[in-house]
């Protein structure tokens, strides 16, 4: 439940300006946080990383401070931990030790905002961009929906100030509602490229290119963006079409055709 802080605790709930931000972590994410907070003009004053190579290069990507250890990070009001999830717990623990007053907030869709609190902050939130990330392609937050959560009012109000002024889309959510949102998460990005390397792997077991079906690709996404994706869904499963189904499985590895007939099922279940 959250909570009104009180006295010296919170945050302004409207301004963004001055405060200052340490990112804890180099990776895909927090490069692309970094990247989209200098942007907003609420660049980081430092970074820290496990190694000194990645904290280098970010920090000086952003412009800032940069380290390999946490004890000798600047003063901060607002800490952001974007690490992997499995060291998310142990991450914060140290960071509350450093930062027993600011704001800590982590980055991940699985891992409930309850995990800063019993890991000793006071006062602890969530800072979630939905979208793939990369250290290659920094991607422009404008459109990226941004989930935030606090146990705190006045620190929740500083969020929804911080994330408006990088995105256009701030939306609060539990944690509850974001493990369900890293879920559909999964479905809508990470498997969809596992059947891309599927698709990539038959075709070019028959000399034939990828790249063909990348217009395919890209027009089936602008679609979803028009209409709703059970009016977007096309092809034999949508027809009911039995022969041209069991004649493609005939065609398919094992593995491949038990793919496309529980995909093809689903589709036939949701199109009746």
């Amino acid at each position: 439940m959250r909570i009104k802080c009180s006295g010296k605790r919170f945050i302004s709930a409207v301004s963004v300006e001055n405060k200052r931000i340490v990112i804890v972590g180099a990776g895909n994410m927090a490069t692309s946080l970094s990247m989209a907070l200098k942007k907003s003009g609420n660049a980081p004053v430092a970074v820290w990383s496990r190694t000194a190579e990645s904290a280098e290069m970010l920090g000086k990507r952003v412009g800032c401070l940069y380290t390999d250890d946490l004890t000798s990070l600047p003063p901060a009001d607002v800490v952001i931990i974007s690490v992997v999830d499995s060291a998310l717990r142990e991450m914060a623990a140290k960071v509350a030790a450093v930062y027993p007053s600011a704001l800590i907030l982590h980055t991940a869709g699985s891992v409930p905002m309850s995990a800063l609190s019993d890991a000793g902050a006071s006062r602890y939130g969530v800072f979630y961009p939905m979208q793939t990330m990369s250290k290659q392609n920094v991607v422009p937050f404008d459109d990226v929906t941004i989930f935030i959560e606090s146990n705190c009012d006045e620190d929740t109000a500083y969020l929804q100030s911080l994330a408006s002024s990088m995105s256009n889309k701030v939306t609060y959510a539990t944690s509850d509602q974001r493990s369900f949102l890293h879920v559909a998460a999964i479905f809508a990005c990470n498997f969809p490229n596992a059947l891309y390397c599927m698709v990539a792997e038959l075709l070019e077991s028959k000399g034939l290119p990828f790249d063909s079906m990348l217009p395919l690709i890209d027009e089936a996404a602008k679609k979803v963006h028009r209409v709703h994706p059970l009016e977007a869904q096309t092809g034999p499963a949508k027809r009911g079409d039995i022969n041209v189904m069991n004649a493609h499985k005939a065609m398919l590895p094992d593995e491949l055709a038990a793919i496309y007939e529980a995909m093809s099922n689903y589709i036939m279940k949701r199109n009746r």
